[in-house]
């Protein structure tokens, strides 16, 4: 992959950390700002949440993403393509990209819940220790996001709803979009895996659109599955399709979100370790694929 960013650039964010931290701030309240949803009315972003739950890997690496930055490298030439409209990440993610200056005219999203660590016995209790709504709003981020993951055999998936609720609540006094990431979870071998039979996934959706006082600002982040069809009549709210896991064929990825994103409901995409890892390395070239599936005037 052909590196975007400089050890210059690397040293500057590190110096920025250590000797000027309020500069973080400022980038993030000087920089300049867009409309949620502007001309076709469509949003691609691109996700890199995933460490902050503990999920390192990607594919058969399982420290694919331990290397911070590589992963803003990547990050960097993504959010550098046509189409890319912004990112989504926790706020250690975030304050590296606007320290970097990456971050004019995109929309930034926050992760709200990484309590729940990969492989933990307390993984479904899956709380708020990343952005939380007061300060998202008051630093300017557009969009908030969380995981919610329901096993109906582990008492923890009733602290997850419960802050599930109190985010989308305190979200729509504020007027901020917020996007929940449904799934039906299970323990299998000690793991939890998510269910994604279209049953699931539609029961899920129902699970997570009445949680809050109130659903006006409410988007959800779905899996394409089979029979998405059944998927989008589930729901009335606007919807982005996640990535899924690295290691499928990318044609046929690719061709699975074409066919999701003709469907009413779909706003575009949220995808991460797909598109930032691909089977070939070449970054630029996966995100304007998904670019052109998005955004089809580009």
């Amino acid at each position: 992959m052909t590196q975007f960013l400089t050890a210059d650039d690397f040293a500057r964010l590190r110096d920025i950390r250590a000797t000027q931290p309020a500069m973080i701030g400022a980038a993030l309240a000087d920089r300049r700002r867009r409309e949620v949803l502007r001309g076709d009315g469509r949003l691609f972003i691109v996700a890199a949440d995933h460490p902050a739950r503990g999920a390192l890997g990607v594919g058969s690496n399982p420290v694919a993403m331990a290397d911070r930055y590589e992963l803003l490298d990547r990050l960097a030439t993504a959010l550098s393509r046509p189409g890319v409209d912004g990112v989504l990440g926790t706020p250690d993610i975030i304050d590296d990209l606007a320290a970097l200056g990456l971050l004019d005219d995109k929309i930034i999203v926050g992760s709200m819940n990484r309590g729940g660590l990969r492989g933990a016995s307390f993984e479904m209790d899956d709380r708020m220790t990343a952005y939380d709504v007061p300060t998202m709003v008051a630093s300017g981020i557009d969009f908030a996001k969380t995981l919610v993951r329901v096993d109906l055999d582990d008492p923890g998936t009733v602290a997850t709803l419960t802050a599930m609720r109190d985010a989308v609540t305190q979200a729509s006094a504020a007027g901020l979009p917020i996007m929940l990431e449904p799934f039906l979870s299970n323990r299998v071998d000690g793991r939890i895996v998510n269910d994604l039979s279209t049953d699931a996934v539609i029961l899920s959706i129902a699970i997570a659109s009445g949680l809050g006082a109130s659903s006006a600002y409410t988007w959800m982040k779905l899996p394409v599955v089979d029979d998405m069809e059944r998927v989008m009549a589930a729901t009335t709210m606007p919807t982005l399709l996640l990535g899924g896991d690295a290691g499928v064929d990318p044609d046929e990825t690719f061709a699975a979100w074409e066919d999701a994103l003709s469907l009413p409901g779909v706003r575009g995409l949220t995808v991460g370790r797909t598109l930032l890892y691909p089977p070939d390395d070449d970054v630029a070239a996966a995100v304007d694929i998904a670019a052109g599936l998005v955004h089809t005037d580009l």
